[in-house]
């Protein structure tokens, strides 16, 4: 019946018991019909006559019986006509009366069915006003259920997508702050770069700068030479040019000086190639107080990059360490080797 109700609209309550109040109501009539009838013949039947005997006892005599006279028919007496119609008229009455009394109580029965019926009928309607209150209260507590059912989940839903939004956020600033971390340490490493790049073209220029000036001094020196062997050759005085000696050997130098240099240049030099079979020889033209003049490869070790860097060795080895009679020498030679 929910799901009638539930699926079909409301409809008015059909009347129960109609067949069975039509067929009540044709038994009375019936009935009412056939006493009716038999009433109405019963009264119109017309009395039938009487007759009667008389007998006498006779004795038994030797004389001959007299013969018995015939029987004498009595007839009954006619009804009169005055009382004859007032008898039909009683009979007309009574049967009214009882027609009457028939319609009243057939009206009776039939207005107690009627009632007996609404009673059923508002009975009936009264539980079926009952039922769908019963069950519209049934489906709103059903809906109530659903949506605080809905509500729950939808308040489930929410916490999982805001739990769901946190983890999502908390990955995402742990991956910025890593990419932060991975920026920071390029930044830096490019910084380091950029630094060494930097140290490196400071040291280049400065040593650009330190050759120049050292070309600069060995011009000043070689001019003021020539100008003192000028004055030297004027005066008859002349001086005995170096020979080249061995080892470091340039213009005469103390036995631990050319270990001296190396000690001074070896530090500055920068290599990280391969070190078997190399060797250079540079030629180094000094000032007396050491300042370095001009420094120059003699001969070659077949590694240009090696020769480059020995060579950068001794520009940055500026100034030269000084000879035990507190002067370095004007000219000299190095040969230098890689470390192994």
């Amino acid at each position: 019946m929910n799901r009638k109700q539930s699926v079909y609209p409301l409809q008015p309550p059909r009347e129960r018991g109609t067949w069975r109040a039509f067929a009540l109501a044709l038994v009375m009539h019936v009935l009412l019909g056939l006493f009716l009838y038999h009433g109405i013949h019963w009264q119109n039947s017309t009395p039938a006559g009487a007759e009667a005997e008389l007998w006498t006892d006779v004795n038994p005599t030797p004389t001959q019986p007299p013969a018995p006279a015939p029987p004498v028919r009595v007839q009954p007496a006619p009804p009169p006509v005055v009382d004859q119609e007032q008898a039909d008229i009683a009979l007309q009455e009574k049967k009214r009366k009882e027609q009457e009394a028939a319609v009243r109580a057939a009206q009776l029965a039939e207005a107690q069915r009627q009632k007996a019926l609404q009673e059923q009928q508002a009975q009936e309607q009264a539980q079926r006003q009952a039922e769908l209150a019963r069950e519209q209260a049934a489906q709103q507590a059903a809906q109530l259920a659903a949506q605080k059912a809905a509500a729950q989940k939808l308040k489930q839903q929410q916490a999982q997508a805001e739990k769901l939004r946190e983890q999502q956020e908390q990955q995402k600033q742990a991956e910025l702050k890593k990419q932060q971390e991975q920026e920071q340490q390029q930044l830096e490493a490019q910084q380091k770069v950029a630094a060494e790049k930097a140290a490196k073209a400071k040291a280049l220029a400065l040593q650009q700068a330190k050759q120049k000036q050292q070309l600069e001094q060995e011009r000043r020196v070689r001019l003021a030479q020539l100008q003192g062997m000028a004055a030297q050759s004027e005066g008859g005085n002349g001086l005995a040019k170096g020979g080249s000696g061995s080892g470091s050997g340039g213009t005469a130098t103390s036995p631990g000086y050319s270990d001296k240099v190396r000690r001074r240049v070896k530090p500055n030099i920068i290599w990280g190639g391969e070190t078997a079979g190399l060797e250079t020889v540079i030629v180094v033209h000094c000032a007396p107080d050491g300042q370095l003049l001009s420094a120059s490869i003699q001969k070659g070790s077949g590694n240009a990059q090696w020769d480059q860097a020995a060579l950068n060795g001794v520009n940055a080895s500026n100034p030269m360490p000084l000879d035990t009679n507190g002067k370095a020498p004007s000219s000299f030679l190095i040969t230098l080797r890689p470390a192994s």
